[in-house]
């Protein structure tokens, strides 16, 4: 199935439209927000399994984890800044510690309402929810990867909090015949000078600078680690022992997201220099994504010349 440059989050809905299909027991819920998640035709298409709550997020979560108790595969569906702040206590309380296996998506997260600065930014939600006992964290690459897992989630026993961004990314994985398996990060360059990690929408980054630095003859091992709660410390402890080095990539903010993940791993198990390429204590600036990621240095520029300044 052709599905490049589809936005993460339309790969998303298109398949739990076609799975509710089959299954009636799948139920999206959102809050005047199917246009900006990409819900128009789930719920024009399978309306008693569909439920709008308005401008009203607490209540979206409360709803969504009583129908979860009651057997219903849930999935609540808005922007990452409102799901992991306003109604955080729900997410908290009502999903997490009462064990009902709500799927949160949160579009449009990091800083992909780029123009419209810190209200907007979801730059934290990482950091906070991997606190959570019960609760999942993945940060999917691209709209193929997407799909594999809305497939892996509509059973899957427990909360999970999924974030994508909006607009369509260029496929990392070029066809379906890749491994996906939550809690696995998959290498998609093999390398032994360094290592690069990446999650979500910086995964394409870290690849593109990793076959960069190869013209260079620097083999960067590159790493897409879409798990980020439960994370594969293997493949991070592996990458230390094995490279020395490690640089990770995230959009997020530097503290407790995938670069504290790594550093807590590496620190207990196998101490190397980690770099960590986030956004740093500061409301970062506005403008389009992709020219933030530049500033920050996150694109394939910013991380190649991060990976020469550290080898060197």
């Amino acid at each position: 199935m052709e599905i490049k440059s589809v936005p993460c989050r339309k790969s998303f809905t298109d398949t739990l439209l076609e799975l509710g299909k089959k299954d009636k027991n799948i139920i999206a819920v959102t809050t005047d927000a199917r246009g900006s998640v990409t819900l128009t035709d789930f719920a024009k298409e399978l309306p008693e399994q569909f439920v709008e709550c308005g401008i009203a997020e607490q209540d979206a979560v409360g709803i969504s984890a009583g129908l979860a108790a009651c057997g219903k595969k849930t999935f609540v569906c808005g922007p990452a800044c409102f799901y992991v702040a306003r109604s955080l206590e729900q997410v908290k309380v009502d999903v997490a510690y009462s064990g009902n296996p709500v799927k949160i998506l949160g579009v449009s997260g990091g800083v992909a309402y780029g123009a419209l600065g810190a209200t907007h930014h979801s730059l934290h939600d990482i950091a906070v929810l991997r606190t959570f006992p019960g609760m999942n964290v993945v940060l999917p690459c691209d709209a193929r990867q997407t799909r594999r897992l809305v497939m892996e989630l509509v059973d899957f026993p427990e909360a999970v909090y999924v974030r994508v961004g909006r607009n369509a990314v260029p496929d990392v994985y070029e066809n379906d015949d890749f491994p996906f398996e939550l809690g696995k990060a998959n290498t998609l360059l093999e390398g032994n000078d360094l290592t690069v990690i990446g999650t979500g929408e910086t995964v394409y980054h870290c690849y593109e600078a990793g076959k960069r630095l190869r013209k260079e003859g620097i083999k960067a091992r590159v790493l897409d680690m879409h798990t980020l709660k439960p994370a594969d410390t293997e493949a991070i402890i592996k990458a230390a022992k094995e490279t020395g080095r490690i640089i990770t990539v995230e959009e997020h903010s530097m503290f407790g997201g995938l670069g504290g993940i790594v550093a807590e791993t590496v620190c207990r198990h196998c101490p190397v220099p980690v770099r960590i390429l986030g956004i740093p204590d500061e409301n970062a600036i506005h403008g389009k994504p992709l020219e933030i990621f530049h500033h920050y240095k996150l694109d394939s520029d910013g991380i190649y010349q991060t990976a020469i300044d550290f080898l060197k």
